[in-house]
């Protein structure tokens, strides 16, 4: 092992919940990593596409360095490394439209790609931290072993109940993706014309989305649905289907965990439209209830998921019992007619104008989704 005299950094003094374990909220650093695997011959132009791309990039705000390292083993691998003042702003790039017109170029040129995302907790020398452009997560987080991960999109008006019937109807497919990753639980939900398609995964999240995507019952049902879809797409074309696929991402953001999984909880989704570049600040203040609402002992909250893309935002709860008016703020983390005002201000759309202040059974009323399905795999 090669050894250094530089200084580790030392570990922040800030305390993290040990009821949170993931969020993008909390200003650390963060480093990605980018694992492109290009077509044989395809390397000038993929260099000359990236170069491209990097020019842009390095304008992004919250962006601060990149490398690009090709392998000594294999030329056609090549692995991009950036760093980010902290999440938010990378998030708010990769996720941004403008992020799907910049990557078209290297669609051609590259086979596979795989991203990886990792907030910095000790750093040699602590260069980051004493520069400004960022600070160190303040603990490790302690997680449950699962990725959880969403999908959305829109239906055309009118088609809701069919596509409803459609999504489910199909047979579940095989849990067990190899020896070190397993599909957990499936929920899918409706609002309005909005599909949510959340997914529970231990192991590779990567390696499990394509392991669904070729199954049988599942390109079927993606199939009959397609002709409902306000979005185009030919699953038959790679590139149309990376497309679709890169806009319905619906990542997650924060997860509470307040105990170990009951099996007798009930499952619920609240969709929150954002008012226009509202949708992370929106998401924010979402994280703050839910870390309330952990720390409430009366609370019936047993874990919380917010999800959140450009200005969508959805909170995917498992309660003790159903979302009546009793309970409800303590269930949501709401305190009072004041943080109740302060949401419904970033809202979007005629019915969120329209709440009383201090409303939150209207606030509610508004945001359920409809459950279509929830599926847990055999022995999770």
């Amino acid at each position: 092992m090669t050894t250094t005299s530089a200084p580790v950094s030392p570990p922040p003094t800030g305390q993290a919940s040990q009821r949170v374990s993931q969020s993008v909220f909390d200003g650390s650093l963060l480093r990605v990593i980018l694992l492109i695997d290009v077509h044989d011959g395809a390397q000038q132009q993929f260099l000359e596409a990236y170069e491209q791309l990097c020019n842009q990039v390095a304008s992004v705000p919250g962006h601060v360095s990149e490398q690009l390292c090709q392998s000594i083993e294999n030329p056609s691998q090549w692995l991009v490394t950036s760093e980010w003042e902290s999440a938010l702003p990378f998030l708010t790039w990769v996720n941004s439209e403008e992020h799907v017109r910049m990557v078209q170029p290297l669609h051609s040129c590259v086979r596979d790609t795989r991203s990886l995302r990792f907030h910095v907790v000790r750093e040699i020398g602590g260069a980051g931290a004493q520069t400004g452009k960022g600070s160190l997560q303040a603990a490790p987080r302690i997680g449950d072993g699962v990725i959880r991960h969403a999908l959305t999109f829109t239906v055309k008006p009118g088609s809701e109940e069919k596509v409803a019937e459609i999504l489910a109807g199909y047979a579940s497919p095989e849990p067990r993706v190899d020896d070190t990753t397993r599909l957990c639980r499936t929920s899918l939900f409706l609002h309005g014309n909005r599909v949510v398609r959340a997914i529970e995964v231990r192991g590779d999240l990567l390696a499990a989305l394509r392991h669904v995507a070729r199954q049988p019952e599942v390109r079927a049902v993606e199939e009959a649905i397609n002709p409902y879809l306000e979005q185009d797409r030919d699953l038959d074309d790679p590139q149309s289907a990376r497309v679709f696929f890169t806009r319905a991402a619906l990542p997650a953001v924060h997860h509470v965990t307040v105990e170990q999984e009951d099996p007798t909880a009930q499952r619920h989704a609240l969709f929150y439209p954002a008012r226009p570049e509202c949708g992370m600040r929106l998401a924010e203040e979402l994280a703050r209830h839910d870390e309330a609402a952990a720390d409430d002992p009366r609370s019936p909250v047993l874990g919380s998921t917010i999800f959140q893309r450009d200005d969508v935002v959805v909170r995917l709860l498992d309660v003790r019992f159903g979302l009546d008016d009793e309970g409800l703020g303590r269930c949501l983390g709401l305190s009072g007619a004041a943080q109740v005002k302060e949401l419904t201000t970033l809202l979007d759309g005629p019915d969120a104008v329209g709440v009383q202040d201090g409303d939150l059974p209207r606030i509610v009323e508004l945001a359920r989704m409809r459950a279509v399905t929830d599926r847990r795999s055999p022995q999770d």
